[in-house]
């Protein structure tokens, strides 16, 4: 209960902040400097002066000519050594200020999901999908930290893993302090998105394009297909920027499949890289949607390893995922288009999914497709953005699992505070029942 409270005024002293305007969060800055004299500023004052004493002087014969444009030289090289100190020391100061920024967000659901109960009944379902509380901070300019703590899908039938903040419970989702020696080379290590693919590892589930993620990577009411903790995993990732954003990669490694399921504990290797061919995408949370205030299309490539692992019985398996996937989003006429597409191959997949055939050892595809298009002009306070989603599980030896989803955003203050409302339907191939789900979502954060 003490740490609940803990928690709980953290939360509140967000919620005093939430006239920011942005859903970036509250940012602020310390200065460890507090209570010592600005010497930049008492610079700048003393020295950006001009004296007109040199022209009395000359005028009373005090100076010649020379003597006079002589000192005028020496001023000039004063002055400028004087502008190089401030400079130092305003960089100093700089250096030594501590900003942060604090931001919260949270989801509400009701979903209604044919056959969803375990006696094959109907299911109506009221839950918090997400709430999510971070704070970051740059130490320095080469030291940077995040961290959240979440809970999800509070009050879903079925589901209850505290400690991982599902169900019930508030867990620590994102925990990672970074090393920044260039735009082109950062070292971040702790608990972060598994690099694999775009639409889990690299977007914010804030600003999605669709109501949730694709069902094999944990949307709707689905898990996700490879090792992780809620899409997370513990190790160190190398990333970084170069070419002026132009390429971004991410390279980690980290625990991935553990205990029994991995009696040598072998450590896992995950990569990414992401081609911008128009305006770059540097940050670590990109967007699913950028609604027409950017031009993007990306092109990007992962690859997810980890050898000798115990699968479903069967030993010294290898787990081997590739994926592919493009992404495009650009201003269209007054609205915005937005396109993503993502391939997935698994080889000895290491989770067994709920919605599909897919169990830990088999070998399957999956590939999806999702576009939206903001529609111009507002109606009332804000904007619609209609989408579709199509999603297909295909199972080496097994029966096949799609999924059809349509539905509508409507955004008051971008992602900040929206409405939406999903319709998927789940066909199956096998004997399971084939399934309608709605969804019906309210969205605010800051």
């Amino acid at each position: 209960m003490h740490q609940f409270v803990k928690i709980l005024f953290v939360f509140m002293i967000c919620i005093f902040w939430a006239g920011s305007s942005a859903w970036g969060g509250f940012r602020f800055k310390i200065d460890d400097q507090i209570g010592k004299e600005d010497h930049g500023v008492s610079q700048v004052k003393e020295y950006g002066r001009q004296d007109p004493l040199i022209d009395i002087l000359i005028r009373k014969g005090v100076l010649t000519e020379e003597e006079a444009k002589k000192v005028q030289k020496e001023a000039v090289v004063l002055k400028k050594q004087r502008r190089q100190e401030v400079q130092e020391v305003v960089k100093e100061i700089k250096d030594k200020q501590l900003g942060g920024e604090i931001g919260c967000w949270t989801q509400v659901w009701y979903q209604y999901v044919e056959h969803g109960k375990k006696d094959g009944g109907n299911l109506n379902d009221f839950m918090a999908r997400r709430f999510y509380l971070y704070l970051k901070g740059d130490v320095t300019p080469y030291f940077s930290f995040f961290t959240h703590i979440a809970a999800d899908r509070i009050g879903q039938e079925g589901l209850d893993r505290p400690s991982l903040g599902l169900g019930s419970g508030i867990a620590f989702r994102d925990l990672w302090i970074t090393f920044k020696l260039d735009e082109a080379l950062k070292v971040q290590m702790g608990r972060m998105y598994v690099p694999l693919t775009r639409n889990y590892g690299t977007t914010s589930t804030k600003c999605m394009l669709t109501t949730d993620l694709p069902f094999l990577q944990g949307g709707i009411r689905g898990n996700i297909f490879y090792a992780q903790k809620v899409g997370r995993d513990d190790g160190v990732t190398i990333w970084g920027n170069p070419l002026d954003g132009l390429l971004q990669y991410r390279f980690m490694v980290s625990e991935g499949v553990e205990n029994d399921d991995n009696p040598d504990d072998n450590l896992r290797f995950v990569g990414r890289v992401a081609v911008s061919l128009l305006e770059p995408e540097k940050g670590w949370f990109n967007k699913g949607t950028y609604l027409g205030k950017k031009k993007v299309l990306s092109l990007g490539f992962g690859y997810d390893t980890q050898n000798d692992l115990t699968l479903n019985g069967r030993e010294d398996q290898d787990n081997r995922v590739w994926t592919t996937d493009v992404f495009f989003d650009h201003p269209l006429g007054e609205g915005a288009v937005t396109v993503e597409a993502a391939y997935i191959d698994i080889q000895n997949c290491t989770q067994t999914h709920n919605f599909s055939e897919l169990a830990a050892g088999d070998d399957a595809e999956n590939w999806y497709i999702q576009s939206g298009y903001l529609l111009p002009g507002k109606v009332g306070p804000g904007r619609f953005q209609p989408y579709v989603r199509y999603e297909a599980v295909d199972v080496d030896d097994k029966d096949d699992t799609e999924f059809m989803s349509a539905g509508l955003n409507y955004f008051v203050k971008g992602h900040n505070a929206k409405i939406s409302m999903d319709y998927t339907y789940v066909d199956q191939d096998s004997d399971r029942d084939d399934q309608s789900i709605a969804t019906f979502q309210l969205a605010v954060g800051f």
